[in-house]
């Protein structure tokens, strides 16, 4: 039962790091001032945890220390004080915020300036249960419930990338859990001026209804949020990343085209391929070896029948400036070379009960037969550098040094998180970590040997991952527009969650048809969206697709592949995205510094215009310019909302329009509606 029932008399409730207190955590982070309350039942520890923010911890027991979560070592100390309020209450002020704890144990948080409210504890029930709820789960666990009050017209972004095409998530239920395209990333920026963390990579949902806030742990040892406020969302983002690690500055060399397709067969056609790139005088970046070049899942190695000479591939592709981007799953086959020894040294991830597998998988050389795969457990630092050493032996020995890490939710059919037991704990307890700590195994070895800013593609992440340079992808998506109009607010909203390094598949994933029409426009206008993107990508499993279980090969998916007026706009839009590379570079550094997203909500640069924060379709790239894509078919014109605080110059007509007001713009095939924000010294040749 939750102390905050409203019905006992009042435990005591504490404000010092005095000698006697009932609940120290260990001396190494003690931080001088916190606010702490418990009974018999019940321990709860305020902190400051960077500034203007404080960590909140509540368990059954004890309050530990050594449990997986996003937040980086204790940081220096910052200014803070507790004083005596009203009716017994304490209050810590850390900064810009004022947290106020009740004689019962109620935490509400404000603004310090003026006392403004953020956010408060709500119970669920005048007795039973409290703000706070702990329902034994087993094994020592509880299924944790930390409930808040609603507010009218409060908006809730990030918390990852999600496929319900909203950006603002209030009235829906967020599960969290990583899946295909499904990104948890448990942080979210409210309109009201705060961001928050919760703190627990466990499995379980976020509700953000219209009478409570509630964030649900299946399974976990305690309670575990960080909260931050700051006037402006980019105060906020920059706390975050300061709490959980900025991303890397992004060499510049990877701001270019990224060519892929399901997929190149061999090094000869993949060569090829880079080959009439330079014939044709496109700048290319990357371009990647996708899945199946290996003999088994989980060898982590190259088939020399269809890679001869990798090492040779790399040289050649490097003297044409193009660095190759190389596929590794974090599955192992029965039939690896590394499963028996993965197995016996408990390297993999375990089951409590049944088979100790997770998932099925076509294997390369048995034709239409999927055999059983588990996944290696990125928690065990022993795995992780047994992976590099597979990895290194035959990838980063023979030049390659950009990974593709691909399935990393891990995907499994069905999910059975309950029948999993990580290094790090019980599956319930710790399943959305896996993302992180697989990025974060390749970054810090790459470190090691030696390489600056190591970049790894990946399909999830978890709050952290940019600090491991993480580069996210939205996943295996639809080839429709309505998937289009998605990726928008999915791009922004993982943004908004920390993740600055963000791409899509250009024209979806499953499907589409090079000789339709209908759906070369739909690619165009994907590229037109995606050349304002933090990295531009060309993928997807094109028509004729073949019929083997996993889709081994896919039609082809190059510039030069949609007929020649699509080719005539895209080369354009290639050469504009050329020309923007020294602007986004300068945005990649903002990333790095300041954690402000590339690609951000209207309200990021103008949080004074409520307007600005209904806009769901349009996006600022880096402040200048203003980003309006096209999301339906046959569309050629399109409204526009110019936000108040600034002009806004059309390009395309030189008009300069002011603030606070929808512009109808022309959208003809060649281009999408782009705005300067007027005194920018932005200096690009938009196509007219």
């Amino acid at each position: 039962m939750s102390p905050s029932d409203g019905t006992r008399p009042a435990p005591s409730a504490s404000a010092t790091g005095a000698a006697g207190n009932s609940f120290p955590p260990p001396a190494s982070s003690r931080p001088a001032v916190l606010l702490e309350f418990g009974d018999a039942e019940h321990v709860l520890r305020v902190e400051p945890w960077g500034a203007d923010s404080v960590r909140v911890r509540s368990a059954r027991g004890r309050v530990r220390d050594d449990l997986p979560g996003a937040l980086t070592a204790p940081p220096a100390a910052v200014a803070a004080e507790v004083d005596a309020g009203p009716d017994g209450s304490r209050i810590l002020t850390v900064g810009r915020l004022r947290v106020e704890l009740s004689p019962r144990g109620h935490l509400r948080f404000a603004r310090t300036q003026d006392g403004t409210e953020l956010l408060r504890e709500s119970v669920g029930h005048f007795a039973w249960p409290g703000a706070r709820q702990f329902t034994p789960a087993g094994e020592g666990a509880h299924r944790l419930e930390q409930r808040f009050a609603a507010h009218d017209g409060e908006q809730f972004f990030g918390l990852g990338q999600h496929s319900h095409g909203r950006l603002d998530h209030k009235h829906l239920v967020v599960d969290l859990v990583q899946r295909n395209g499904e990104v948890t990333i448990p942080f979210t920026l409210s309109s009201r001026g705060y961001g928050l963390l919760w703190n627990l990579p466990a499995v379980g949902r976020v509700e953000l209804a219209a009478d409570q806030t509630r964030w649900v742990a299946d399974a976990a040892d305690q309670i575990d949020y960080w909260i931050t406020t700051a006037p402006t969302p980019g105060g906020i983002m920059s706390n975050y990343a300061d709490a959980t690690g900025h991303a890397p500055l992004l060499p510049e060399r990877y701001l270019g085209l990224w060519q892929s397709r399901l997929r190149y067969r061999t090094q000869e056609e993949l060569l090829d391929v880079a080959r009439e790139y330079r014939r044709r005088g496109l700048p290319l970046s990357v371009i990647a070896v996708d899945y199946f070049h290996w003999p088994h899942l989980g060898d982590w190695c190259f088939d020399a029948a269809d890679w001869p000479d990798p090492a040779g591939m790399v040289a050649e592709l490097e003297s044409m400036g193009v660095r190759p981007l190389v596929s590794v799953w974090p599955s192992v086959s029965v039939l690896s070379e590394n499963y028996a020894h993965m197995r016996d040294e408990r390297l993999l991830l375990r089951t409590e009960q049944g088979q100790p597998f997770q998932h099925v998988f076509p294997d390369s050389q048995v034709d239409h037969k999927s055999l059983p795969v588990v996944f290696y457990d990125p928690t065990d630092e022993r795995a992780r550098d047994y992976i590099w050493s597979r990895v290194k032996r035959n990838y980063y020995d023979l030049g390659f040094r950009l990974w593709w890490l691909d399935a990393c939710e891990p995907e499994m059919y069905p999910e059975q998180f309950g029948n999993l037991r990580y290094a790090a704990g019980p599956g319930p307890a710790v399943a959305n970590v896996y993302p992180r700590e697989h990025v974060r195994g390749f970054h810090e070895r790459m470190r090691a040997e030696g390489e600056d800013v190591p970049v790894s593609l990946v399909r999830s992440a978890w709050a952290g991952s940019q600090a491991y340079g993480a580069a996210l992808w939205s996943g295996d998506i639809p080839a429709t527009f309505e998937a289009l109009a998605v990726q928008v607010r999915a791009g922004l909203s993982a943004g908004l969650s920390g993740i600055p390094w963000w791409t899509t598949d250009i024209g979806g994933f499953h499907g589409g048809d090079p000789d339709d029409p209908d759906y070369q426009e739909l690619l165009i206008r994907w590229f037109q969206f995606a050349v304002f993107c933090p990295l531009l990508r060309m993928h997807g499993h094109r028509e004729p697709r073949d019929a083997h279980a996993a889709g081994r090969n896919g039609g082809p998916n190059e510039m030069w592949s949609y007929g020649p007026e699509a080719y005539r706009i895209l080369t354009r839009q290639l050469r504009l995205r050329q020309d923007l590379r020294p602007y986004l570079h300068r945005q990649m550094a903002s990333a790095a510094d300041r954690g402000a997203p590339v690609i951000r909500p209207l309200f990021f640069d103008f949080p004074d215009d409520p307007a600005a924060w209904t806009v769901e379709d349009q996006f600022l790239c880096g402040p200048d310019l203003l980003v309006s894509p096209v999301t339906w078919l046959g569309d050629r014109r399109r409204p526009v909302y110019l936000p108040a605080g600034a002009d806004w110059v059309d390009p395309a007509t030189g008009t300069v329009h002011a603030g606070d007001r929808t512009v109808t713009a022309d959208a003809p095939l060649e281009r999408i509606p782009v705005f300067l924000r007027h005194g920018s010294t932005l200096d690009v040749k938009f196509p007219g």
